[in-house]
Formats: C-alpha cells, sequence, structure tokens
C-alpha cells in the first residue's frame, strides 16, 4: 500500500472516530449531575485497579526516551507512577465534586409581549484535543470534557503513545457499565502528522481545538486549522524584583518559582531585577542560585556579577528553558522590567515582588498577561492551585477564555426562548 492511500485510510479512520464522537456528545449531553459525577468516580477507581497495566505500557514509552535521548526535563513529564497515577484519578474525583456549569442560567428576562428568554450554558459538543508528552492530560481532559456534557476525541504525541493508549483502553474498559458510551473518549493512536492534521479541518465534526505543548504543536495548530481554537501558551514567564522587595520574601519566591517543578509551563525562566536591590543584595541571590543548581545566562551587567553566568542571547530572553536554567536582566525602573516582558513574554504569567503597593500596581495593570501576581510565585497558575481542579490548559487568548480553563471554559451559551403563541 503506497504511502498516499495508506494515509487517507487513516484519515478516513480519523474522520470515523469524529463521528462517533459527535454521535456520542448528544447522549453526555443529556446526562444529570448526579450521573456525571458518578462515572467520574468510577472511572477514577478503574484507573487505580489498573495501575500494573498502565505503568507496563509506560515502561515502553520510557525505553523509547531514553533511546532518542529525550531530556531529563522531557521523560519527567513523561514518566508515570502509581502515586501520579493515584494524583489524576484524585483529579476526576475532584472534578466530580465540582459546580457543574451545564444548565446554568446566566440571566433572564421576559419581553413585552411575554416571550421568556434565558441565557443558558450548554456543552461546547466535541472537543479536539492535541498534546504532547504528559499522559496525565489524557484523563484530566476526559474528566474535564465528560463532566461538561461534552465528547472529546483525543491525540497524544508520539512519545506516549503506549501510555495513553493503555490510559483509554482503561477508560472505556470502565465506560462500558455506564451511561456514557465508549466512544464519547476517542484516542487516535495514529503517529502520521499528516494524518492527523485532518482534525483541523474538521468543522462539521469538531467544534473545538485546543492544543496543549510547545510552542511548535499550538502554532502549527492554530495557523493550519479551520476549526475554532481555544489556543493554550508556552510560558516564558517572567518574575521582576523591585527596588522595594523585601530581600526573603523574593528569594523564596525565585526559588520556588524556578525550581519547584522546572519543567512546567508556569516555572519562572526569566528574572527581572532592579539594579539599586541587586547592588545591595546580590551575594544573597547569588548563594541562593548556586544551592539550587541553577545555570544563570545574564545580560553584560549580570554576567559582570554573577559567578559563571553565561552571556544571552536573543534566544535566551525568548527561551522557556523548562529546566534549571534562568535569563536575568537588570534593570532600572519598573517601566524597564514591563517593556522587557511586552517584548519577549507570552502572556502566560508574570510576577511583581516589592512593597511598594504603588510600583504593583502599575505592573499589573499594565502587564498583558493571563496571569499577573504582586509577592507570589507563577507556579499557582494552575487550575488545581486555584480551586478548579484538573484544567484542560492555560488559554493566553483573550477570546471565550483566559488562564486556566476548567469546567465553564468548555462550555457555550444558548439562547432558549419560551412562548405562548407570540408571533413578529
Amino acid at each position: 500500500m503506497s504511502l498516499l492511500v495508506e494515509t487517507n485510510v487513516e484519515a478516513q479512520a480519523i474522520e470515523a472516530q469524529a463521528i462517533e464522537a459527535k454521535k456520542a456528545a448528544k447522549v453526555v449531553s443529556l446526562l444529570s449531575t448526579s450521573e456525571k459525577n458518578d462515572i467520574l468516580k468510577h472511572v477514577a477507581n478503574t484507573l487505580e485497579g489498573n495501575v500494573s497495566h498502565i505503568l507496563e505500557a509506560n515502561n515502553k514509552d520510557l525505553e523509547k526516551g531514553r533511546e532518542k535521548g529525550y531530556t531529563e526535563a522531557y521523560m519527567d513529564r513523561l514518566a508515570l507512577s502509581e502515586d501520579r497515577i493515584a494524583d489524576f484519578a484524585n483529579g476526576l474525583r475532584e472534578v466530580a465534586e465540582l459546580e457543574d456549569p451545564v444548565g446554568d442560567i446566566l440571566s433572564n428576562w421576559t419581553l413585552e409581549n411575554g416571550l421568556q428568554v434565558e441565557k443558558v450554558r450548554v456543552p461546547l459538543g466535541v472537543i479536539g484535543m492535541i498534546y504532547e508528552a504528559r499522559p496525565n492530560v489524557t484523563v484530566d481532559a476526559t474528566g474535564l470534557a465528560l463532566k461538561s456534557g461534552n465528547a472529546i476525541v483525543l491525540k497524544g504525541g508520539s512519545s506516549a503513545i503506549n501510555s495513553n493508549q493503555a490510559i483509554v483502553e482503561v477508560i472505556h474498559k470502565a465506560l462500558k457499565t455506564t451511561a456514557i458510551p465508549q466512544e464519547a473518549v476517542q484516542f487516535i493512536a495514529s503517529t502520521d502528522r499528516k494524518a492527523t492534521q485532518e482534525l483541523f479541518t474538521m468543522k462539521e465534526h469538531i467544534d473545538v481545538l485546543i492544543p496543549r505543548g510547545g510552542g511548535s504543536l499550538i502554532n502549527a495548530v492554530v495557523e493550519n486549522a479551520t476549526v475554532p481554537v481555544l489556543e493554550t501558551g508556552v510560558g516564558n514567564c517572567h518574575l521582576y524584583v523591585d527596588k522595594d522587595a523585601e530581600v526573603e520574601k523574593a528569594l523564596s519566591i525565585i526559588v520556588n518559582a524556578k525550581t519547584d517543578r522546572p519543567a512546567v509551563c508556569n516555572a519562572a525562566e526569566t528574572l527581572i531585577v532592579h539594579e539599586a536591590w541587586l547592588k545591595e543584595n546580590k551575594e544573597a541571590l547569588i548563594d541562593k542560585l548556586k544551592a539550587q543548581n541553577i545555570t544563570v545566562h545574564g545580560d553584560e551587567k549580570a554576567v559582570a556579577i554573577f559567578p559563571g553566568a553565561e552571556p544571552a542571547g536573543e534566544e535566551d530572553w525568548a527561551n522557556e528553558y523548562l529546566s534549571l536554567d534562568i535569563a536575568i536582566k537588570v534593570v532600572s525602573d519598573v517601566d524597564e522590567a514591563i517593556d522587557h516582558i511586552d517584548q519577549y513574554g507570552t502572556k502566560h504569567s508574570e510576577s511583581i515582588i516589592t512593597e511598594s503597593k504603588e510600583t504593583a500596581e502599575r505592573f499589573m495593570k499594565l502587564v498583558d498577561a493571563a496571569a499577573v501576581y504582586h509577592n507570589a510565585s507563577t507556579r499557582f497558575t494552575d487550575g488545581g492551585a486555584l480551586g478548579f481542579g484538573a484544567e484542560i490548559g492555560i488559554s493566553t487568548q483573550k477570546l471565550h477564555a483566559r488562564g486556566p480553563m476548567g469546567l465553564p471554559a468548555l462550555t457555550t451559551v444558548k439562547f432558549q426562548m419560551t412562548g405562548d403563541g407570540q408571533i413578529r
């Protein structure tokens, strides 16, 4: 069979999966909140009961990753354990406890002619989820999609193909005994990029695409899709230490934002420091960074101060390191910090550390990002940390949803009108 024929066959198979998901979405949309909650808890229990099956598949992916020389950060995102499986099972239980947005009446009124109008939250329909590396996204996205009354078509990265396939097998096993048809959760097992790009243009079957991963993946979806896209973004997150920052508070936040989990999108990648603060506290900052084995990439002023610092190039200011590397920029005021963020930020998460309310207010109003912090780590830009339960991604766009996307972001609105024979 030629490559072209194989690709066409795969594309047809993917379209068939999308069609099945659309049919199943109708069923899911009719379920009550209690039915959906019970099903999510059952899926969680089934995942915990099939840990060995999932870990066996994950080991295959890890072995391939070692053969291909994946970075330590990438391997960390790929790896599963009993604890991590328990975590995402508990994430499903947390989603089950969240308030169901479906059916919420956002506003209502009655026209002069007696026609009753309601603006109601309803499911999006079929969500296409395209993502990389992290197998937990398979569970998180499925849980949020089902709780919000949607079906989902999952396309994970080839590096986690075995893990994702095993997880979906377990989810299907659980759904067989519930009111949700297993067709509501579709997994595309193809590793052919050309075939899976069919998802980009299936407007008649897919209601929205959500890409989650690196910049190249997100850009590929945004630039090529005709299906509406809920754009998530990479996290080139900045910490700005102002001249009025309290020393110990600043050092604690820097260490947490950079080292707690370096390989995640809400970790800090660039440290912007006011020159006056740095002059007074450089030894303390140098000691903290050295103790954490952080590699510094700095501008001219930073290289002159930090031992062993590497000169930062243009790519460093734009880089999402996802490792124990940090770029350091020395500035003379808050406006210079804001200008740097405007130029290199990804509109994800930015933080200012200062005891000046006036400076903090200026920073928070002028910085364009989905999440802006004052005296806190960027690591809180996360659905779980903010009380949403599992998240489907962090939106860095401005339409429909922005920031960590929980259940409400997976719904739209419908105007429902009830009359008694009114005509116009």
